[in-house]
């Protein structure tokens, strides 16, 4: 799904969209089509010789600090197993933006069984834009004692920006530029225990920094190419990990109750092809409290990243801003060599609703992001700290799909955020 920025004037058209929306999901529909015709994997052995079939068209507008507005339309497959449980998911989509044209994407995720998924997107623009991903999650193994988990990627994002390092660099410096990136992401996590985890893992990414798609915004090596920032011509991270987990969480995705902890070190190192030496530390702290049978769950994530190094490539340092993080700003609006970040969230289910037989939890979750990115935690100071007070609204079907819409306020304005799965 695409993110791009929006101001409060746009904050109507919105709810234009939400109003259409509303009319073209009514205007979906439930069919049955025999499993014969819908060949693995978008069927298995466990759905009904007659696979019911719900498809919702809807509206697509997504907003992020960094893309501008996007707009178009999507029709949502949503197949369901024997248990009525959606099972695969596919979503096509044809939408434009100013800077990159047409895109056209085709989303797909398949939950054959609780311990085993995968996902893939597939998307491109008429101009720079594309991004080709394949997700596989897998814990069928060693008595689901070995959890594995792969992505694989290709993209590029003529969105990107870079504003320099420190916390509170001006938004006058904001440059733009394109992000071009190949890569895995791999890892095996054995259970040493009943909630505990230790995870292996093994990255590797090849980046290129080239003209980006906004052209009213400066590009990158116009404005910092005098200036030390390792990797703005391109760099290579390969690194290695060791995890521990801790978790007592009910769900993976949708989670009600529970527990987690993590901590995780990662080296880098130029002897296995990586542009520079450095090393990654981070711990994490979650915890979803419910109350009145889960109708609130209050939500708090809690997290410390150091990245410890010389020549460290801008986009391998501690990296704040985005849908996930601070959601008052763009992706990678603040860069350094650490960052504290804090996120309070309570999640309000507001009603259920069914449709085609659909049921759907729709939440409020207010929430409050505060973050910096700094040196090292022990010089930071409370100027450095940003508060990002927002809304969000989700759209849940357990136990797989979280639509969800962030609403985050921060100094350069607010943005919006739309796109798959809870932040955090």
């Amino acid at each position: 799904m695409v993110h791009i920025p929006v101001m409060i004037s746009h904050l109507t058209a919105h709810f234009r969209f939400f109003v259409l929306g509303t009319i073209l999901l009514l205007a979906g529909c439930t069919s049955y089509i025999p499993r014969n015709s819908l060949p693995y994997p978008l069927t298995n052995a466990g759905f009904d010789k007659e696979v019911k079939v719900v498809s919702i068209p809807l509206p697509v507008i997504a907003s992020s600090p960094n893309e501008g507005i996007t707009a178009g339309a999507l029709t949502a497959f949503l197949l369901h197993d024997n248990h009525d449980n959606i099972s695969t998911l596919l979503a096509p989509q044809v939408n434009y933006n100013k800077n990159f044209g047409v895109t056209t994407t085709l989303y797909a995720a398949f939950y054959p069984s609780p311990d085993r998924s995968w996902e893939t997107n597939l998307s491109k623009s008429t101009i720079i834009n594309e991004d080709y991903e394949f997700k596989l999650r897998d814990k069928t193994y060693l008595d689901k004692k070995l959890e594995t988990n792969l992505s694989a990627f290709a993209f590029t994002d003529g969105s990107a920006r870079f504003f320099g390092f420190e916390a509170k660099t001006p938004r006058q410096f904001e440059t733009n530029y394109s992000d071009s990136e190949i890569g895995f992401n791999l890892s095996g996590g054995y259970d040493i225990g009943h909630h505990l985890q230790l995870i292996l893992g093994e990255r590797f990414r090849d980046v290129s920094i080239e003209t980006g798609a906004v052209k009213s915004i400066p590009y990158i090596k116009d404005r910092f190419m005098q200036l030390h920032v390792p990797g703005i011509n391109g760099f290579v991270a390969h690194a290695q990990r060791i995890s521990l987990v801790y978790s007592t969480l009910d769900s993976l995705i949708a989670p009600t109750f529970g527990g987690f902890a993590k901590a995780s070190v990662e080296n880098s190192s130029k002897a296995l092809g990586s542009t520079a030496d450095y090393r990654h530390y981070e711990g994490e702290l979650k915890g979803f409290i419910p109350f009145d049978n889960a109708r609130y769950i209050s939500v708090f994530r809690l997290v410390y990243n150091q990245t410890l190094g010389a020549s460290v490539p801008f986009l391998e340092q501690s990296i704040l801003g985005g849908e996930n993080t601070l959601r008052g700003y763009g992706r990678n609006r603040f860069i350094d060599s650490s960052y504290f970040l804090l996120n309070l969230e309570e999640r309000i289910r507001l009603f259920r609703w069914e449709v085609f037989n659909v049921k759907a939890d729709w939440e409020l979750a207010p929430f409050m992001d505060l973050g910096a990115v700094m040196q090292r935690l022990d010089r930071a100071n409370s100027r450095q700290f940003e508060f990002n007070p927002g809304f969000g609204i989700r759209a849940v079907v357990r136990p797989n799909i979280i639509g969800r819409v962030d609403i985050g306020f921060g100094h350069d304005g607010p943005a919006v955020f739309v796109g798959l799965g809870y932040p955090f």
